[in-house]
Protein backbone atom coordinates (compact mmCIF):
# COMPACT_ATOMS: atom_id res chain seq x y z
CA UNK A 1 0.00 0.00 0.00
CA UNK A 2 1.17 3.54 -1.23
CA UNK A 3 2.93 5.87 1.70
CA UNK A 4 1.70 8.87 3.50
CA UNK A 5 4.02 10.39 1.26
CA UNK A 6 2.51 9.21 -1.77
CA UNK A 7 -0.44 10.58 -1.19
CA UNK A 8 0.78 13.91 -0.04
CA UNK A 9 2.93 14.50 -2.95
CA UNK A 10 0.32 12.97 -5.65
CA UNK A 11 -2.58 15.48 -3.70
CA UNK A 12 -0.02 18.55 -4.26
CA UNK A 13 0.62 18.06 -7.61
CA UNK A 14 -2.84 17.07 -8.84
CA UNK A 15 -3.67 20.23 -6.73
CA UNK A 16 -1.29 22.54 -8.81
CA UNK A 17 -2.52 21.44 -12.35
CA UNK A 18 -5.84 21.83 -11.05
CA UNK A 19 -5.26 25.57 -10.35
CA UNK A 20 -2.81 26.16 -13.47
CA UNK A 21 -5.74 24.12 -16.08
CA UNK A 22 -8.52 26.50 -14.51
CA UNK A 23 -6.36 29.54 -15.09
CA UNK A 24 -6.18 27.86 -18.85
CA UNK A 25 -10.44 27.86 -18.24
CA UNK A 26 -10.00 31.27 -17.50
CA UNK A 27 -7.26 33.18 -20.06
CA UNK A 28 -7.18 31.24 -22.99
CA UNK A 29 -9.44 28.13 -23.45
CA UNK A 30 -11.94 29.93 -24.84
CA UNK A 31 -10.23 30.41 -28.14
CA UNK A 32 -9.53 27.01 -28.42
CA UNK A 33 -12.80 25.97 -27.66
CA UNK A 34 -14.19 28.30 -30.60
CA UNK A 35 -11.39 26.70 -33.28
CA UNK A 36 -13.80 23.11 -31.97
CA UNK A 37 -17.42 24.33 -32.59
CA UNK A 38 -18.47 26.35 -34.95
CA UNK A 39 -20.85 29.23 -33.55
CA UNK A 40 -23.87 27.57 -34.82
CA UNK A 41 -23.19 24.66 -32.79
CA UNK A 42 -25.87 24.72 -30.13
CA UNK A 43 -26.28 22.58 -26.85
CA UNK A 44 -29.41 22.08 -24.96
CA UNK A 45 -28.95 22.56 -20.86
CA UNK A 46 -31.59 22.19 -18.66
CA UNK A 47 -33.82 23.30 -21.81
CA UNK A 48 -32.18 26.34 -22.42
CA UNK A 49 -30.13 26.73 -25.70
CA UNK A 50 -26.57 27.75 -25.44
CA UNK A 51 -23.21 27.78 -27.49
CA UNK A 52 -21.11 24.33 -27.77
CA UNK A 53 -18.41 26.35 -27.00
CA UNK A 54 -20.09 27.97 -23.80
CA UNK A 55 -21.05 24.56 -22.54
CA UNK A 56 -18.30 22.68 -23.03
CA UNK A 57 -16.10 25.50 -21.46
CA UNK A 58 -18.33 24.63 -18.40
CA UNK A 59 -18.05 21.39 -18.02
CA UNK A 60 -13.88 22.61 -18.42
CA UNK A 61 -14.27 24.24 -15.08
CA UNK A 62 -16.20 21.76 -13.17
CA UNK A 63 -13.07 19.31 -14.15
CA UNK A 64 -10.93 21.28 -12.73
CA UNK A 65 -12.88 22.59 -9.78
CA UNK A 66 -13.41 18.80 -8.66
CA UNK A 67 -9.75 17.82 -9.24
CA UNK A 68 -9.37 20.93 -6.80
CA UNK A 69 -11.60 19.49 -4.28
CA UNK A 70 -10.72 15.54 -4.74
CA UNK A 71 -6.65 16.64 -4.81
CA UNK A 72 -7.23 18.36 -1.06
CA UNK A 73 -8.96 14.44 -0.30
CA UNK A 74 -5.69 13.11 -1.15
CA UNK A 75 -3.87 15.28 1.00
CA UNK A 76 -6.10 13.92 3.70
CA UNK A 77 -5.86 10.53 3.38
CA UNK A 78 -1.55 11.54 3.08
CA UNK A 79 -2.10 12.98 6.62
CA UNK A 80 -4.31 10.19 8.11
CA UNK A 81 -2.06 7.58 6.77
CA UNK A 82 0.66 8.75 8.75
CA UNK A 83 1.04 6.35 11.36
CA UNK A 84 0.51 3.95 8.83
CA UNK A 85 -1.99 2.92 6.03
CA UNK A 86 -5.10 1.41 6.42
CA UNK A 87 -7.00 -0.27 3.71
CA UNK A 88 -9.93 1.83 4.07
CA UNK A 89 -7.34 5.13 3.50
CA UNK A 90 -5.80 2.93 0.43
CA UNK A 91 -9.16 2.71 -0.86
CA UNK A 92 -9.94 6.12 -0.38
CA UNK A 93 -6.40 7.04 -2.02
CA UNK A 94 -6.87 4.96 -5.30
CA UNK A 95 -10.90 6.14 -5.58
CA UNK A 96 -9.77 9.54 -5.20
CA UNK A 97 -6.97 9.26 -7.86
CA UNK A 98 -8.85 7.09 -10.64
CA UNK A 99 -12.05 9.56 -10.11
CA UNK A 100 -9.92 12.73 -11.18
CA UNK A 101 -8.30 10.44 -14.28
CA UNK A 102 -11.85 9.54 -15.19
CA UNK A 103 -14.38 12.48 -14.31
CA UNK A 104 -12.02 15.20 -14.67
CA UNK A 105 -9.56 13.55 -17.25
CA UNK A 106 -12.44 12.77 -19.28
CA UNK A 107 -14.06 16.08 -19.70
CA UNK A 108 -10.68 18.32 -19.94
CA UNK A 109 -10.45 15.72 -23.59
CA UNK A 110 -13.95 16.06 -24.12
CA UNK A 111 -14.22 20.05 -23.74
CA UNK A 112 -11.15 20.09 -26.21
CA UNK A 113 -11.49 17.59 -28.66
CA UNK A 114 -15.78 17.21 -29.07
CA UNK A 115 -15.02 13.63 -28.77
CA UNK A 116 -19.00 12.73 -27.42
CA UNK A 117 -18.05 9.25 -26.65
CA UNK A 118 -16.24 10.07 -23.96
CA UNK A 119 -18.85 11.52 -21.66
CA UNK A 120 -19.99 7.56 -20.77
CA UNK A 121 -16.60 7.07 -18.75
CA UNK A 122 -17.52 10.63 -16.92
CA UNK A 123 -20.36 8.99 -14.30
CA UNK A 124 -17.53 6.45 -13.59
CA UNK A 125 -15.02 8.67 -12.46
CA UNK A 126 -18.28 10.01 -10.24
CA UNK A 127 -19.04 6.85 -8.82
CA UNK A 128 -15.16 6.85 -8.01
CA UNK A 129 -15.56 9.97 -6.19
CA UNK A 130 -18.21 8.58 -3.79
CA UNK A 131 -16.44 5.02 -3.00
CA UNK A 132 -13.62 7.38 -2.10
CA UNK A 133 -15.94 9.70 0.29
CA UNK A 134 -17.14 6.39 2.08
CA UNK A 135 -13.82 4.68 2.37
CA UNK A 136 -12.38 8.13 3.93
CA UNK A 137 -15.39 7.94 6.13
CA UNK A 138 -14.68 4.73 7.27
CA UNK A 139 -11.31 5.64 8.14
CA UNK A 140 -12.05 8.54 10.29
CA UNK A 141 -14.57 6.35 12.24
CA UNK A 142 -11.57 4.54 12.67
CA UNK A 143 -9.39 6.46 14.28
CA UNK A 144 -7.97 6.04 17.46
CA UNK A 145 -6.94 8.79 19.72
CA UNK A 146 -4.39 8.28 22.68
CA UNK A 147 -3.20 10.18 25.71
CA UNK A 148 0.51 10.03 25.26
CA UNK A 149 2.29 10.42 28.02
CA UNK A 150 5.09 12.94 27.95
CA UNK A 151 4.13 14.47 24.53
CA UNK A 152 4.24 18.29 23.93
CA UNK A 153 1.77 20.43 26.88
CA UNK A 154 0.84 22.51 24.22
CA UNK A 155 -0.35 20.09 22.17
CA UNK A 156 -4.06 18.45 22.92
CA UNK A 157 -4.94 15.01 22.60
CA UNK A 158 -8.28 13.29 23.66
CA UNK A 159 -9.05 10.04 25.33
CA UNK A 160 -10.99 7.61 23.65
CA UNK A 161 -14.49 9.03 26.23
CA UNK A 162 -13.24 12.20 24.68
CA UNK A 163 -13.42 11.29 21.10
CA UNK A 164 -16.65 12.89 19.86
CA UNK A 165 -16.97 9.94 17.00
CA UNK A 166 -16.85 7.40 19.79
CA UNK A 167 -20.82 6.72 19.30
Amino acid sequence: MPSSKFWLVSGSILAGLAVALGAFAAHGLDKVLNSVYSETDIRTIAGLSVPAAWKYLQDFKTAAEYQLTHSLALLVVGLLARDGTRRSLAIAGWSFLGGIALFSGSLYVLAVTGVKVLGAITPLGGVLFLIGWSSLAVAAMRLRFANVQGSNPNVQTMTKSQNPMNL
